[in-house]
């Protein structure tokens, strides 16, 4: 039987004693989700699960990810910040670079929600995207059971790039044609669901979508629903997010929407540029554009589908109550790498796509992505995307969903919470304890903190919060936030998020002293996590990358 945890009168709810079993823990993380994709945080595409989910649960609107895949989910799985476990840049070993930036430190000093709860009497599995590197894998660091994808992307299309772990496990098989990558990453959560429940434990499911990441692929009869909506252009659709975020009260203050975004200077782009308006496009181009944009909906929206497929299984079991869920996403929308988005692996080409090639876009051996100017869509209300700091790289929807015992259901709370946390949170939820010491292993402590109190309808507690990426940085302490972006010259910009959570208007010069103790904070934090200045670390250790892609984009 699953542990009970018996009650007393006195016990507070902050213990965990509740006269009923350890509760399932499921966190769902979807891929290069903007923060206004879903319909309960202003999108227009059609997600009635996670609504639903919003209404009975409560959605966050302050809850920070590190701004790239890898970086977010070792943030996520360990309770570090990703420099802390090696993963301050991406998942390839390095072992020539700075200890923040070299890679996953596999079986070292960090330690995952997995392994933590196994021994706390949980089932652990996981389905999805793994995406944090080669030297150990899901199974090797504490989940029992392991469907989905080892690397960062591939296609939607191809079961053979999909791996299931242990390796004597037979895998399901399925017809030719009917594989697609969310429906299956789905199938295993359920199965998965149902193999805790039929051992009576309580179970630990970490699943992991690569929807909506590129490659865009998904079946043509949905993408085809949102032609007519995204036809109607970037500019028009940005508008009507901007207006229902508004009359849903998800920003606090007197925020203003940014103005249409930038395509910043990158590995493929020599320098930054504004953004083209819709209606400066040629009719060829909207039309292509508007079928990656449809695309990429038609995989949120097969998504939420899948999750109610979850939520099904739960209450058939009868353990939906019992289940604390959450729903984030890794990073901001993706706008690699300008505003016309790609068409290789290699992100430096783009085609128009007239005539029949648009009913092809997005089917098996097709490679596309959206590009800038709908990542800036993805984003709305904030700045910047994927890869930054700023609150559009790094701010995440986050709907939480537990029965009975959320306080205030349908409530949006604005207080700030890292993925950090949600190895506390598991942790309190399970009723155990951060390991000093693992298999002879010392631990670094986790900054995190349980975000129950934001289940309970209650402050949590005032601190600071971090990010780094590419030079991309962030220091954030109550309403207060010290930012800075590499492509806009690694300037300090400082910004009350209460009342400008936009970042529209830089304070920097009128609190000096402010920005002095979040610099001050930030960089006590650099020293003390393994986080340098990235691009001093990049020109040290991978010099020529950059003339490289030129050269290679200029043939």
């Amino acid at each position: 039987m699953k542990s009970l945890l018996l009650i007393t009168g006195g016990l507070a709810f902050g213990a965990m004693a509740f006269a009923q079993e350890k509760p399932n823990i499921i966190v769902i993380l979807a891929d290069d989700l903007g923060f206004s994709d879903l319909g309960c945080y202003g999108g227009e595409v059609r997600t009635p699960v996670l609504d639903k989910m919003a209404r009975q649960g409560v959605r966050m609107t302050q809850m920070y990810n590190s701004a790239r895949s890898c970086p977010s989910r070792a943030n996520l799985l360990t309770g570090l910040y990703p420099h802390q476990t090696g993963l301050g840049h991406m998942d390839a070993t390095r072992p020539a670079w700075p200890k923040g930036y070299a890679g996953f430190r596999s079986n070292s000093d960090n330690v995952t929600i997995a392994e933590v709860l196994k021994g706390a009497g949980y089932f652990t599995a996981m389905s999805g995207k793994w995406h944090l590197g080669k030297t150990a894998n899901p199974i090797q660091r504490g989940f029992q059971e392991y469907y989905g994808l080892l690397g960062g992307f591939n296609s939607f299309w191809n079961p053979d790039v999909y791996t299931r772990l242990p390796k004597d496990r037979a895998p399901r098989q399925y017809k030719e044609g009917e594989f697609y990558a969310t429906n299956v990453i789905t199938d295993y959560a359920i199965d998965f669901i149902n193999q805790a429940h039929q051992e009576e434990k309580p179970l630990f499911l970490y699943l992991a979508y690569n929807a909506a990441h590129f490659p865009l692929h998904a079946p043509k009869e949905v993408t085809d629903k949102y032609m007519k909506t995204y036809l109607q252009g970037w500019d028009k659709i940005r508008d009507q997010r901007w207006k229902r975020i508004v009359k849903m009260g998800l920003l606090q203050g007197k925020s203003e929407l940014s103005p249409r975004g930038v395509v910043p200077e990158s590995l493929f782009e020599d320098e930054t540029h504004p953004l083209p308006a819709w209606d400066s496009l040629t009719k060829e181009q909207q039309t292509d554009l508007a079928r990656r944009m449809a695309i990429y909906a038609a995989m949120i929206d097969i998504m939420d589908a899948n999750i109610g497929r979850v939520l099904d299984t739960l209450q058939k079991n009868g353990e939906l109550d019992n289940t604390f869920i959450m729903f984030m996403s890794d990073n901001g929308a993706c706008a690699e790498w300008h505003e016309f988005g790609f068409d290789k692996q290699t992100g430096t080409e783009y085609h128009t796509h007239v005539g029949a090639e648009l009913d092809q876009m997005g089917l098996p051996g097709t490679y596309h992505h959206y590009g800038t100017g709908w990542a800036n869509v993805c984003c709305t209300p904030f700045t910047l995307y994927k890869h930054y700091a700023h609150e559009g790289g790094i701010s995440t929807p986050c709907i939480i969903q537990w029965g009975k015992q959320i306080k205030h259901k349908g409530s949006i709370d604005h207080q700030p919470a890292q993925f950090s946390d949600i190895m506390a949170t598991c942790i309190e939820l399970a009723g155990t304890k951060y390991p000093k010491e693992y298999e002879g292993r010392k631990i670094i402590p986790t900054p995190g903190v349980s975000i129950l109190p934001i289940v309970r309808g209650e402050e949590m507690p005032d601190r600071f919060i971090y990010a780094e990426h590419e030079g991309n940085r962030m220091v954030r302490k109550g309403d207060w936030k010290l930012v800075s972006a590499n492509f806009r010259g690694d300037e300090w910009e400082l910004y009350n998020i209460k009342e400008d959570r936009t970042e529209q208007h830089n304070l920097i010069k009128e609190y000096p002293e402010m920005a002095r103790e979040l610099e001050n904070a930030y960089f006590e934090w650099a020293d003390r996590s393994d986080v340098l200045y990235f691009p001093k670390v990049w020109n040290t250790y991978n010099k020529g990358r950059r003339k490289d892609f030129k050269e290679y984009k200029d043939k």
